[in-house]
């Protein structure tokens, strides 16, 4: 009789390697999706600004991106958020509190403590934007803000 599963003397069954090796391709196209879909998400038009020591960010927590790119022809900033481009921070700030709240690990208070809003600020954009940007973070109840820039030119 032929049995599926293993030796049937012993009682073990047999190791199968094949579901392993599925599963490990599923989880692999997971994490490649989820990277990609990160990486869209930042505007490449934007020049960070130099901090050669600063530190590098940790990776294991849920985040949203906010560019901020300066347009010097027009002498004005363009907020882009979700792939979206915004006029001024008041118009995403609902699309951040949504952001923020469906984000898997919120404690009691309301605030994720995993959760983090990274600024992409141009180097050339003036103070008063990046100001505006963290004070929209703060609107949608985010306290915990980061800033990109590049460790050299």
């Amino acid at each position: 009789m032929a049995g599926g599963g293993g030796n049937m003397e012993s009682g073990e069954p047999d190791f199968q390697i094949a579901p392993m090796i599925d599963v490990l391709l599923v989880m692999l196209i997971f994490f490649m999706t989820i990277t990609s879909a990160q990486v869209l998400r930042v505007d490449k038009n934007i020049q960070l600004p130099v901090a050669p020591h600063a530190l590098r960010k940790d990776n294991s927590r849920a985040e949203a991106i906010i560019n901020v790119r300066w347009e010097p022809a027009s002498r004005t900033a363009v907020f882009t958020f979700q792939d979206k481009p915004y006029a001024s921070v008041a118009e995403f700030v609902p699309e951040l509190r949504q952001v923020r709240e469906s984000s898997s690990t919120q404690t009691q208070t309301g605030q994720n403590p995993s959760f983090r809003v990274v600024i992409r600020g141009d180097r050339e954009l003036p103070a008063l934007y990046v100001s505006q940007a963290m004070n929209a973070a703060a609107e949608a109840g985010v306290a915990d803000i980061s800033f990109s820039t590049a460790n050299r030119e």
